[in-house]
């Protein structure tokens, strides 16, 4: 997924469901939204991904950090790094199979995550940090554009073949910027390899499935969702919008957690704000400045009346998804973490929004998502087989 590499943080009003002491939580200081927590789960610290388009990785491993707290393995704090040095590994050599005709970037989709885990297992982030070049903070500029330009004079091939070498090349600028990988490591008293951690762990990634919801693919089948930073060719559940928004509900309120790929770049969303809205009245909001550095407009100044407090939001359809997907409004932006739900004083139900935007800020890091937000802007989840339904897991054909 396209992914939005912001360095500043902004503000909200929810820490890791550590502040639920309170009755009453609110979207920022000043906001006049009260919300009552209708069902909240457990999550590790919010992270930072600084300057990276790393957000695929950094949301569903914390989507995988609150699986295993679910499952009884603990706390454990995993290396998002790692999952990117092991994908660009294999995203070089397609991109160099390809001639160049896939994406080679910094983002990702979900898919990335249990492909990874599969083939190459999992470390904790104390293993490895991922930063090896001088800096206490991610910043993977320089190092893409050299693995980019090495796979662009790769592929012109002026010597007549590829050579032995040039994976060796991928790997070694891998290294300098990120670390070596270890092939063994002590955590917690014993010593494991990247695929014995994995096992210990219990991490059965099989037992994950995507979903969303698009009228250009038949309902209850799987396809290959059409976005870039879907280099590895994964396959989602495709099912009706109603279902699929009963089908998330559904899982939290049965105590599964949910990865979020979202387009962010709406000027409902404002991580400032605290919120994610789809206004019923467009004046109720306003937008300015860009922030292209970003890839879109989600770091933009946002104002309006409806961030102060709540108002009628619009109802969403499957025929408005389905327009904004095919007409590019609705875009690969961003990957966060759904925690839990809320309602307002008005009884309207929002998600509980775990970003990896840092923590400085008034919520720690996390925001509300309205439904009809969600509805509309989602591009797919990550979940749990098990958190479905009986009656969705038997009409797509899971066990």
């Amino acid at each position: 997924m396209k992914q939005i590499v912001v360095a500043i943080t902004l503000m909200c009003s929810l820490f890791s469901l550590q502040l639920f002491a309170q009755d009453t939580l609110k979207n920022k200081k000043d906001g006049k939204y009260y919300f009552e927590v209708v069902k909240d789960l457990e999550a590790n610290d919010v992270q930072n991904q600084n300057r990276t388009g790393t957000c695929w990785s950094f949301s569903a491993l914390s989507f995988i950090e609150s699986e295993l707290i679910r499952t009884g393995q603990g706390k454990h704090k995993l290396s998002e790094m790692y999952i990117v040095r092991m994908a660009y590994i294999d995203k070089a050599e397609k991109y160099v199979r390809m001639q160049g005709a896939v994406n080679f970037s910094q983002g990702g989709a979900f898919h990335d995550i249990p492909y990874v885990i599969k083939k190459y297992g999992i470390v904790p982030e104390e293993t490895y940090k991922g930063l090896n070049y001088g800096s206490d903070k991610h910043n993977h500029s320089e190092m893409e554009a050299m693995l980019k330009a090495m796979c662009d004079a790769v592929i012109k091939n002026r010597q007549g073949n590829l050579t032995t070498s040039w994976k060796k090349a991928i790997e070694g600028v891998l290294d300098a910027y990120l670390g070596a990988v270890p092939s063994e490591f002590t955590y917690e008293g014993k010593t494991y390899t990247p695929k014995s951690f994995r096992d210990k762990l219990g991490l059965k990634m099989e037992d994950y499935v995507t979903l969303t919801s698009y009228t250009h693919h038949d309902f209850y089948e799987s396809f290959v969702l059409e976005v870039a930073d879907n280099w590895i060719g994964g396959s989602v559940y495709n099912l009706p919008l109603e279902e699929f928004t009963s089908e998330m509900e559904h899982a939290i309120m049965s105590g599964y957690s949910i990865a979020w790929a979202s387009d962010v770049s709406e000027k409902g969303f404002s991580f400032n704000n605290g919120l994610a809205i789809v206004p019923e009245d467009e004046k109720a909001l306003t937008m300015s400045g860009k922030d292209n550095k970003h890839f879109n407009d989600a770091g933009a100044e946002r104002k309006g009346t409806q961030f102060d407090s709540p108002g009628t939001e619009k109802k969403i359809t499957q025929e408005m998804r389905q327009e904004a997907f095919d007409n590019y409004s609705t875009t690969d932006d961003h990957g966060m973490h759904l925690t839990g739900i809320v309602k307002d004083q008005n009884g309207t139900k929002y998600y509980i929004v775990k970003n990896s935007w840092g923590t400085k800020n008034d919520c720690d890091g996390y925001m509300y998502a309205s439904i009809p937000y969600v509805q509309y802007k989602t591009m797919d989840v990550m979940v749990h087989k098990d958190a479905l339904s009986k009656a969705t897991k038997k009409q797509l054909g899971l066990k």
